[in-house]
Order: C-alpha cells, then structure tokens, then sequence
C-alpha cells in the first residue's frame, strides 16, 4: 500500500473529479464546475461573480468564462447592479434551478457509496482529516 499521502491526496483527487465531472456531463450535461457554480448562486441569487469566484477559488478570466458558458447554455442570467454599475449579479434560470435539483439524487448517490464502503469511525476520521486540511491550509 502506498503511504505516499500528499500524493495520493492529489491523485485521489484528481481521478474522483474527473469520474464527477463524466458523470455530470453524461447525466446532467453539465460539468461540475458549472453545476457547483449553480448550486451557488441557486443559493444566493443575485451574488455578484466576484462572491462566486472567491467561492469556487477561480480567477476573474476563469469565472468570467465559465458565466459565459453557463449563460450560453441558459442555466444563468446576468443583471447589473442597482450599486454599482461595474458589477454583474447572477440568477440561476428555470433550467439552472432544474440541473440543481437534478443534481442531489446524484450528489446523495456518490456520499451513499463512499458510506457503505467505509465504517462510520472511518467516515468521521476522513471528514476530520478533510476540515483540518480546509481550516489549517
């Protein structure tokens, strides 16, 4: 067994995002990171694409790209600001909403299998390790 945890960290990571991201496009066609970008802004209308960008930890090209897909592809709507005349406000549209809600099943499958493979303990050690990794880093 390979004890290597930094890099098994990252390639963990990488081969789960990318049977994700396939799964999202097959069944949703949408990928991940449009749909968590939904998942956000369904759950904050109106938030401004820089909220969205410090949420998803993307830069301004990289959000700027994935609102014009998304729009492109009618899950979202751009509005200016009433504040400020400079800053764009997002709306998930009717489709966006529904890619969302087409999503949990899909979202409560994944944890659902991670959960039967591993034991409670197991579980609540990993969820531990994860939220150190988020509050110390």
């Amino acid at each position: 067994m390979d004890k290597r945890l930094f890099f098994l960290l990252n390639m963990a990571q990488k081969k789960l995002f990318k049977h994700i991201d396939n799964m999202c496009e097959q069944e949703l066609d949408a990928s991940i990171t449009q749909l968590a970008a939904l998942m956000y802004i369904a759950k904050a209308p109106g938030c401004g694409q820089k909220d969205l960008a410090q949420a998803l930890d993307l830069n301004k090209s990289a959000i700027t790209g994935l609102i014009g897909r998304m729009e492109k592809n009618g899950l979202v709507q751009r509005a200016g600001s009433d504040d400020d005349a400079r800053a764009v406000k997002l709306w998930p549209t009717p489709e966006g909403i529904n890619k969302v809600e087409r999503l949990k099943p899909l979202v409560d499958r994944l944890n659902n299998e991670f959960q039967q493979e591993f034991s409670a303990e197991e579980i609540a050690t990993v969820l531990r390790f994860f939220n150190f990794i988020l509050e110390r880093f």
